[in-house]
């Protein structure tokens, strides 16, 4: 709610994205990645926290108030409240007097025979009170100033008929049946007090200790003192033993002088206050609306819950939700009792649902968070990234709810203000149990098989299997899903206000809403606060108990029991309420020798009697847990422990042994993660970078056939079972398996070098063609067995640009090579191979002669497409039907500098290709920066659709034109390249001129920007080496990443050669780069590393190329 609050200052509604430098953002996302990496230990404070408030809850809570502890809610209704003067008539009126001896001592023999006393000067002899009469005897009229006799006083109590005369009382000496004899011959006072603490008086009015006594203090669930006796006349308003009572007050007052100091002096009590007190059991209505209350509750959370595709870990995702929440309530209700917050006064069913309604919505953007992190990342980072992206909205949610509580409790009545406080203390645990027991649960989960599989495919429409989702969702939808203003993001705190406003309404149920409003802005008002009353002339007796708090702390029992009495078919009834008559022995000394404790008596009883217990329950429950946590993630956490290199940092920079003795100058990879070099020192090296960095030399191994110097290009197969070494005369083949050099193939290239060289698809029984594509336009195809190579014109113009394509025409049909060639004029040709191994070429016009200025192709496998570069345009083909199915508008790009990112394939139910986001990224022609331009879709779930326009659309796709753009510049990229996962990388000799290493310009997205900068050393080596700097970028999901990290580590001794630009880089695998850095290369891994996908065609870059006299970034 504090976002729509603060519309007209932000213009959003939409809580705000804190920037990945934020420190609040850093400080939760380091606290999220801690969590979890240690997930037993943050699992562990929780329990904990939660064993030390759980265990002591049913020794604080009790259905007997009198023994010092805090009494549960019920399904009722409870208040005891002050009006104002104008409210209404008064059912009964309450006269009582406190009688104090010494401080705290109010127990005494003395002070009971004497407070006996005053009570028969008052109400006349009570020794063995009975007052019921057999039958209604006819009332004689009596002397208003004359005493009442013992007969005509009990005819006119209650018990013998309520009329407008009636009375009754209760006070402690009743405990001894009014008798001084017993008072003296009981030898232990407290015993007695204690043991008929339930004794009922003739209308069965039970005397508790809190309505007989003031000032109590309790030890071991026993009242031990008391600083006053309390002995109350309740009568309605034409009793004659009120008014006895009134007149004989200020008689005794002034007649007792001698023994009781009286307070005030005169004995009259003028001031009075109107009092409600209501007992009012749960109605039918109330029992209606928390009945729809959780319904809704439950209905969003299963909706939620549907969401998100977890079908594995829901039962346990339940089971997680409510423990937080029960545990949540659980601890509120023992911080409550502890700090003595009467809960009583609304019904328990209420408490519960406010919580539930809050709590859901911290938890569910929680989850939401994990499933949009990158599948590929690392548990702790996924946890990290959700943990901060979502835990300042959660802290200011829980911030504004608890500020709005603490508003509502200054102006609300104070059953209503307990329960405020009681939301308010578990909207905090809710908060700290969200932090701690269900961040360690979550990223178990996440971990864990079963929720890991469907966060991997969270992005995926749920319509492959049934039904497709309508278009447009409703209304009802969008308002769970918090599309909408009416949302899940204020519905907790629209359900807490509304439930403090109901609660308000019950405790004044004949007054109207306007006058309720009123109420609330202190306008008007029937009710008014317990103030505190300044009574100098009671300040001298330093009273452990005022009249007001006394008042306030009365048990609600003891109200329905008088409620039975005066009004028995009623919920209610209004007293007025008169100050006491407070009588002090003389000679009493009042001065506190010990202050009040300040806690529940129960909770000192707890510590005193059930500690030793309480710490070894605790230990062992943590114990346990420790055990049960080993037991179950037996074998994550070493996983995890493995998992911390490559999630901390993301950037991972590795240098290969130095075993070129001059400059790297040709590399390539091949699927399974070997890396092919060639020197300046006439060797050439494979690197196993799968298996661990072993490299060998192929004349090592096994001496070559003829001098393979100098290479032209190098290539390997799809199953990497064959090295291709182009030379100007022939090609040499390595067997990568066997480490050995197959037969050579003869080949006439003029001593140029070519513009393609790569191995094509397998053909019968031969292994994979080689091809061989020259600038003239000419391909040359050699079969390894075969005696002639066959060679086939593609264009007749130069060619500029030569990529391969992969794809199969059916899911169990062979793979078929496809040549995509640009050539100087901008013509684009495709060569294609059919199965008799016969070539095709087709020209492709897909614009008009005018704007033929393509000068690079780039395949799309993956996609079944590819990209054709132009000057300040893209396209995209469709490989199979040649139509251009979109193109994209761009900054002047320089050639050969595009590349392509894009997430995982999707299927949607047209049938056709989907992906949740596509990327191209280029070298600015001009400024040479790079720009990433990404696309994706605008509505959550759907996928980008790459069919033809002219196909019936699906419901679940978006077309290009549909998509949000979003747009970065990065400058001085230097070397770079796209990885399969999403990531670019790219290695620059870094600027010191404007004192920051990063050359990154400001986004025009509006989504977070992740940046982390390594520290450097202070003094800069002198050497070249060390103003080198890797960087990388991702836009793919809902934040944008950035990185930088030098590329040499500061304890590496730098034997290597002095360069001035950089070598020829490759990629390897789906999260690595080789780079040339002199005679040495380095290995540049992003995230996590998988070889499957890429050999998979995943990528669809089959012609993995580098040299330094062509940067691969143009």
């Amino acid at each position: 709610m504090i976002w729509y609050l603060l519309y007209p200052l932000r213009g959003t509604t939409e809580a705000p994205a804190l920037a990945s430098t934020h420190p609040l953002r850093r400080a939760f996302a380091r606290y999220g990645r801690y969590a979890a990496r240690h997930v037993v230990t943050t699992l562990i404070v929780s329990v904990a926290v939660a064993a030390i408030l759980i265990y002591p809850f049913p020794y604080l809570y009790t259905s007997d108030l009198s023994n010092g502890a805090s009494n549960l809610p019920h399904h009722v209704w409870t208040a005891a409240q002050p009006l104002n003067e104008n409210a209404t008539e008064p059912d009964v009126m309450m006269r009582s007097i406190w009688v104090h001896g010494s401080y705290m001592k109010a127990l005494e023999r003395e002070v009971l025979l004497g407070a006996l006393e005053l009570q028969d000067e008052l109400l006349g002899p009570t020794k063995d009170f009975s007052p019921r009469r057999p039958a209604v005897t006819t009332l004689r009229v009596h002397d208003p100033h004359a005493d009442l006799a013992p007969g005509d006083r009990d005819a006119f109590h209650v018990v013998n008929g309520l009329t407008n005369q009636s009375w009754f009382f209760h006070s402690p000496l009743q405990y001894w049946s009014c008798s001084s004899e017993r008072i003296a011959s009981d030898a232990d006072i407290l015993y007695t007090v204690n043991e008929r603490k339930t004794q009922p008086t003739s209308v069965n009015v039970t005397l508790r200790h809190s309505i007989v006594f003031s000032g109590k203090r309790f030890e071991d669930r026993k009242l031990v003192a008391a600083d006053a006796l309390v002995i109350t006349l309740i009568h309605l308003r034409d009793s004659p033993v009120g008014r006895q009572w009134e007149r004989k007050a200020e008689a005794l007052a002034t007649r007792m002088r001698n023994e009781w100091t009286t307070y005030p002096a005169d004995g009259r009590s003028m001031t009075s206050q109107l009092y409600e007190f209501q007992f009012m059991p749960i109605s039918v209505q109330d029992t209606v609306i928390l009945a729809l209350a959780y319904g809704l509750v439950s209905i969003y959370f299963l909706f939620s819950l549907s969401k998100l595709r977890a079908v594995k870990s829901r039962i346990g995702l339940i089971i997680t939700v409510f423990s937080q929440i029960v545990v949540s309530i659980m601890s509120s209700f023992t911080v409550c009792a502890v700090f003595r917050v009467d809960l009583s006064g609304i019904p328990q069913a209420a408490y519960p649902v406010v919580v539930l309604s809050m709590s859901l919505e911290n938890i569910f953007r929680l989850i939401n968070a994990v499933i949009m992190t990158p599948s590929e990342n690392s548990t702790s980072s996924r946890i990290s990234r959700a943990f901060g992206e979502t835990a300042h909205i959660a802290l200011a949610s829980s911030a504004q709810n608890v500020f709005i509580l603490w508003g509502l409790a200054k102006i609300v009545s104070p059953g209503v203000s307990a329960f405020c406080t009681f939301v308010a203390v578990a909207i905090v645990f809710d908060f700290f149990y969200l932090s701690t027991f269900f961040l360690a649960v979550l990223s178990v989960d996440v971990r864990r098989t079963e929720l890991s599989d469907a966060l991997a495919k969270a992005s995926m429409k749920n319509n492959r299997y049934g039904q497709e989702q309508p278009l447009k969702r409703s209304w009802f939808e969008a308002m769970l899903q918090g599309k909408i203003a009416l949302s899940t993001r204020i519905a907790g705190t629209v359900i807490m206000i509304t439930f403090v406003l109901i609660a308000q309404w019950h405790f004044f149920e004949n007054d109207t809403l306007l006058r309720l409003l009123r109420g609330f802005f202190g306008v008007s008002r029937d009710s008014v606060n317990f103030a505190q009353k300044n009574n100098s002339i009671l300040v001298d007796i330093h009273q452990a108990r005022s009249p007001t708090s006394w008042l306030r702390l009365q048990d609600h029992e003891s109200a329905r029991e008088v409620i039975n009495v005066i009004k028995p078919k009623a919920h209610s009834y209004i007293a007025r309420v008169y100050d006491p008559l407070v009588f002090v022995l003389n000679g009493a000394d009042r001065t506190p020798r010990m202050p009040e404790r300040l806690l529940l008596p129960a909770l000192y009883d707890f510590i005193d009697h059930h500690l030793k217990h309480f710490l070894v329950v605790v230990l062992f429950i943590v114990s346990a847990v420790r055990l049960l946590m080993n037991y179950l993630l037996w074998g994550d956490d070493a996983e995890s422990r493995r998992n911390d290199d490559m999630d901390q940092p993301l950037l991972a920079i590795e240098t290969l042994p130095e075993e070129h003795a001059l400059d790297v100058v040709l590399m390539s990879s091949s699927y399974d993660g070997h890396i092919i070099s060639v020197g300046l020192d006439r060797s050439v090296r494979v690197w196993d970078v799968r298996s661990g960095i072993r490299g060998y030399s192929l004349a090592d191994m096994d001496p070559p056939p003829e001098n393979p110097f100098p290479v032209l290009a190098v290539a390997t197969d799809k199953k990497s079972n064959w090295l291709a070494l182009l030379t100007s005369r022939r090609v040499l083949l390595w067997n990568l398996l066997e480490h050995r050099w197959g037969r050579s193939v003869p080949v006439e290239l003029n001593g140029h070098k070519p513009e393609g060289f790569f191995f094509g698809t397998p053909t019968f029984d031969y292994s994979s063609p080689l091809v061989i594509v020259r600038r003239n336009g000419t391909m040359t195809q050699i079969v390894p067995g075969a005696r002639q190579p066959m060679e086939f014109t593609i264009c007749k113009s130069p060619l500029i640009s030569v990529r391969p394509l992969v794809q199969k025409n059916t899911p169990q049909g062979n793979p078929q090579l496809s040549i995509l060639t640009a050539s100087r004029k901008g013509c684009i040709h495709v060569a294609a191979r059919h199965e008799d191994d016969t070539w095709s070429t087709q020209s492709l016009d897909v614009h008009s002669v005018e704007d033929r200025d393509a000068y690079q192709v780039v395949p799309l496998s993956a996609l079944s497409s590819f990209l054709v570069a132009r000057s300040q345009t893209v396209d995209l083909i469709d490989a199979k039907t040649k139509n251009l199915l979109h193109t994209f508008e761009t900054e002047p790009i320089q050639p050969r500098s595009l590349r392509c990112f894009h997430s995982s394939r999707r299927k949607p139910q047209c049938g056709s290709i989907g992906l949740v986001s596509f990327g191209i990224a280029y070298n600015h022609a001009d400024s040479g920066d790079c720009i990433i331009q990404t696309y994706t879709c605008k509505e959550d779930g759907n996928v980008i659709c790459f069919r033809n326009t002219n196909m019936p659309p699906s419901r679940s796709c978006s077309l290009w034109h549909d998509t949000l753009e979003s747009k970065r510049q990065i400058s001085n990229p230097g070397t770079w390249e796209a990885l399969p996962n999403g990531f670019l990388v790219g290695v620059r000799r870094e600027s010191y001129e404007s004192g920051s290493s990063s050359g990154e310009s400001s986004p025009t997205t509006t989504g977070g920007l992740r940046r982390r900068m390594y520290q450097r050393l202070e003094k800069r080596p002198s050497r070249s080496h060390d103003n080198w700097e890797v960087w990388i970028a991702s836009q793919l999901g809902l934040e944008e990443t950035y990185e930088t990290r030098p590329l040499h580590s500061e304890n590496e001794d730098g034997s290597h050669l002095i360069i001035s630009e950089l070598g020829p880089m490759v990629k390897v695998g789906t999260a690595s780069v080789a780079v040339g850095f002199g005679n040495i290369i380095k290995l540049i891994t992003v995230g996590h590393q998988h070889f499957e996908d890429l050999a998979e065609g995943e990528n669809g870059g089959l012609l993995n190329l580098g040299s330094r006299r062509r940067k691969p970034a143009g």
